[in-house]
């Protein structure tokens, strides 16, 4: 393989940034939508979603570790591996449906036993219940998404989502609000708008695979390694792509349970502070891009055996990652009024100014971590993709569990308002980043070989 230059990069990251801001500017209509529905559903969407979210990203992170092993067999030019990590992959997602639908019940004692108002709760449940059950389209497209970025054909995947999202906002106004004879759902159109997306995504992207895959066994493959076994590969993407799902759920637990421990700051801080974590996704929303190409580039140069080249590959898909992060943050800033009044709707739970004023001290706090988590967050792909999986989900857990969240029940305890709570991002987002990236350059991920 060609060593990474800046050029190459951005050719296999831009799509992929590119279509987690869409995924963003998707989540940031639907609660556009919901803020003018209702400030119950305002208040309600961000609980319900990352509750969905800690449930769907375990087995989503596992099936999208089949895409790791598709780049790093692609790297060692192993074309029946890279087919064999795909069928693994949608085999994994497929068994993960009946753990979605079990985990149904669950929703509700959650939502009422966080002490939302009743209005709230309903909103939470409705929501929940529905994204739960169509959830295995998220893992079914995760699967052919994987094989086709793991190869570096993230273009088709960018444009199949952003059709997948247009179909979303398309549907949100006509089933949130209703229009003739579509009656008005509220947060239970969103959810079904998002699930109808979803599965277009799933249905597109496993027609063009399929196809592919199929095809290509057919030809004699000739190239080495091309004996692997179908349930090596499994037990494979299993071994490693477990600590990355656990990674991601520690990771989604620790802020849906600082959501939650918000709640005592009152509703109304608690509307100022979803409708700034909706503007923090969507500004944030291409570092996870930024974060998948990483892995992909250290995966494809560690399958062939070239460690330098993929330390050289994080390294520059990194520097991209800050520049885009503090150049985007400062436009923010400078036009916070107007985006925050987006979200300042009439309501007699919320004053226009002091949702103003709550919410531009907020995005202060928000832009001043982000520039340690959007390095974080590219290294930790970056470690996933080299197969140091067990290092990002351990340094998680301390960093999430024995650092931050004591910090979050003491502000809770002696200090419980938002600016405090958001505060304590702060020094949690410094804590991580610095382990990850001591990690990092250390460089023992140097040494593992996921495939032969």
């Amino acid at each position: 393989m060609k060593p990474p230059s800046y050029a190459s990069v951005i050719k296999l990251v831009w799509p992929l940034a590119l279509g987690m801001a869409n995924n963003a500017a998707m989540q940031f209509a639907d609660r556009v939508f919901l803020a003018h529905e209702s400030a119950a559903s305002l208040e309600a969407i961000l609980p319900a979603s990352m509750l969905a979210a800690v449930f769907i990203c375990f087995f989503q992170s596992i099936v999208a570790y089949a895409g790791t092993f598709v780049a790093q067999y692609h790297g060692a030019r192993n074309e029946d591996g890279c087919r064999r990590a795909y069928w693994s992959g949608l085999t994994l997602a497929t068994v993960s449906a009946v753990f979605f639908v079990c985990l149904v019940p669950l929703g509700d004692l959650v939502f009422s036993g966080v002490g939302h108002s009743a209005q709230v709760v309903a909103r939470e449940c409705s929501y929940y219940r529905i994204v739960m059950y169509g959830a295995f389209s998220v893992c079914g497209a995760m699967a052919a998404s994987g094989y086709l970025t793991g190869r570096g054909r993230t273009r088709l995947v960018f444009w199949v989502n952003v059709a997948g999202n247009v179909l979303n906002v398309a549907l949100d106004p006509l089933l949130i609000f209703g229009w003739g004879p579509v009656p008005a759902l509220g947060m239970a159109g969103a959810a079904i708008a998002t699930i109808v997306a979803q599965a277009a995504q799933m249905a597109i992207l496993n027609f063009v695979v399929i196809r592919e895959v199929t095809a290509g066994r057919r030809t004699e493959d000739k190239r080495p390694g091309s004996d692997c076994s179908q349930l090596a590969i499994l037990k494979s993407i299993i071994r490693y792509g477990v600590p990355a799902g656990v990674y991601q759920v520690l990771n989604l637990l620790s802020f849906t349970i600082f959501v939650f421990a918000m709640a005592v700051a009152g509703d109304a801080a608690l509307a100022v502070s979803n409708a700034v974590f909706t503007i923090n996704y969507f500004l944030f929303a291409p570092m996870e891009g930024f974060s998948i190409g990483a892995g992909i580039l250290v995966g494809q140069f560690q399958g062939a055996s070239d460690p330098e080249n993929a330390s050289r590959a994080g390294n520059r898909v990194l520097a991209l990652a800050l520049v885009y992060i503090v150049l985007s943050s400062a436009a923010v800033f400078i036009f916070r009024r107007p985006i925050l009044g987006l979200f300042a709707a009439d309501s007699a739970v919320l004053d226009a100014s002091e949702f103003m004023s709550l919410g531009a001290i907020l995005l202060i706090l928000a832009i001043t971590w982000q520039i340690f988590d959007a390095a974080d967050t590219v290294l930790s792909g970056a470690l996933k993709g080299a197969g140091d999986t067990r290092f990002v989900m351990r340094w998680m857990l301390f960093s999430a569990f024995f650092v931050w969240l004591p910090l979050v029940f003491v502000v809770r305890r002696c200090c419980p308002t938002m600016p405090m709570f958001w505060a304590t991002m702060v020094v949690y987002v410094v804590v991580i980043c610095v382990g990850t990236a001591v990690r990092w350059c250390r460089g023992p991920w140097r040494r593992i070989r996921l495939v032969g």
